[in-house]
């Protein structure tokens, strides 16, 4: 069973990048005409740039992994229909949003549903914490699914950000499954979603050619936090949290403190750590290729924490990893010296 679901995995990353790459080019002549991102004093990019591409990125992850699980047939191989709708929901708000920008309130509320739909749609004997009633479980689940969808849209503000991100954890969670800790239709989208993301890397290079928008940013958020959540409800919670550690940190800490500071938090800003260390000084290659290293780091880190099926174990790689988060943001926010 491990070795088809390796040859599917690989069959969904590959047809999805192949995809997401030709999409990702035919479609930009159309989005510089109608969602182009217009530079401002809170953009990294300097040009104006269509955004998006993550028409591209999406589709093709769900094309994939559509295609790869009807292929495959099997009673376990199920399509997440619940999961994908609200794929879909998610990123037509990002779409509307990118060419013409929705009101905060309206827009979280079209979020949360996305992620109510998600989390309401999981059997009931899937548990985090099962000696706490379902009703709260559910609802705090709701809650963070909507951040984690927003903080990946947040941190969406450099070239080959995303990519640096979502490519090492979408590949743990498909490495996850080959050694049976996820599910098998969220080993296949994981690995449709890297591929996706693999094959729209090249356009999104520094200079980009284009943006992946609140229509890639959003849905990829949606599909990473779902993925993640199987980790959780197979009891692996060290490797659900080390694998998105660095963004869960920049994007919580930069929140708490604008908050502190009675800043307008909902708007948009450059006060992330991978923001202000452009402004210190960093290029954009070196913060997204150390950011990249990193999230190798807790990915290994994660797989670890599974294979060694420890208490002790996984407390100190969460540590460590913890550790390795501090220390780039502490690198980040100071002056770079060449």
């Amino acid at each position: 069973m491990a070795s088809s679901q390796l040859l599917l995995s690989l069959a969904a990353a590959v047809s999805a990048a192949l995809l997401s790459g030709v999409l990702t080019w035919a479609t930009r002549p159309l989005l510089v005409r109608i969602a182009l991102a217009k530079p401002n004093a809170r953009s990294s990019h300097r040009i104006p740039t269509p955004q998006g591409g993550g028409v591209a990125v999406i589709a093709a992850t769900l094309i994939a992994a559509v295609a790869v699980i009807a292929f495959a047939g099997a009673v376990e191989m199920k399509i997440p229909v619940a999961v994908f709708g609200a794929t879909l929901f998610i990123a037509a708000v990002g779409f509307a949003d990118d060419v013409n920008s929705i009101p905060v309130v309206p827009r979280l509320l079209l979020q949360g549903l996305a992620v109510a739909a998600v989390i309401l749609a999981t059997p009931e004997n899937l548990r985090i914490v099962p000696a706490c009633p379902l009703w709260l479980e559910r609802g705090l689940l709701v809650l963070a699914g909507l951040w984690f969808v927003n903080l990946v849209n947040f941190m969406d503000g450099l070239d080959l950000m995303t990519v640096a991100e979502a490519v090492p954890v979408s590949a743990a969670v498909a490495l996850s499954g080959w050694l049976g800790e996820v599910p098998a239709p969220a080993t296949i989208v994981a690995a449709a979603l890297c591929g996706a993301l693999l094959g729209f890397a090249p356009f999104n290079r520094p200079v980009a050619k284009i943006f992946l928008g609140d229509v890639g940013s959003l849905p990829v958020g949606l599909l990473l936090g779902w993925c993640l959540l199987q980790l959780a409800y197979d009891r692996q919670f060290a490797a659900a949290l080390l694998l998105p550690l660095y963004y869960l940190t920049d994007a919580t800490v930069t929140l708490l403190w604008r908050m502190a500071r009675r800043e307008p938090f909902w708007s948009a800003h450059r006060s992330h750590f991978y923001q202000r260390a452009t402004d210190n000084g960093f290029t954009v290659p070196r913060v997204v290729g150390e950011v990249f290293t990193l999230n190798v780091g807790l990915a290994l880190l994660a797989m670890a924490s599974i294979q060694l099926k420890s208490a002790a174990a996984s407390a100190v790689l969460l540590l460590t990893g913890a550790v390795a988060v501090a220390w780039l943001l502490h690198r980040f926010s100071r002056p770079h010296r060449s």
